[in-house]
């Protein structure tokens, strides 16, 4: 895997074809990458405690190594 952590790359498939980003985390046994604004998912999270509010958290998931481009 030629992509590591801190590389700016482009996304070239995929439904977020175009957009522009950093990698965030790398992670070669799975040949994924996690890129900064990128593939981003909603994730409800429930309140444990008393008193704390539950919330929708927004989550970078990780997309294949092969759909990404280092860039300058």
């Amino acid at each position: 895997m030629k992509i590591k952590k801190g590389d700016n790359v482009i996304v070239i498939a995929g439904a977020n074809k175009g957009k522009k980003g950093k990698v965030v985390k790398a992670i070669p046994s799975l040949n994924k990458v996690i890129v900064e604004g990128v593939n981003i998912r909603k994730k409800a999270h429930k309140a444990r405690k008393q008193g704390e509010q539950s919330q929708i958290l927004e989550i970078a998931m990780p997309i294949h190594v092969s759909n990404v481009a280092k860039r300058d």
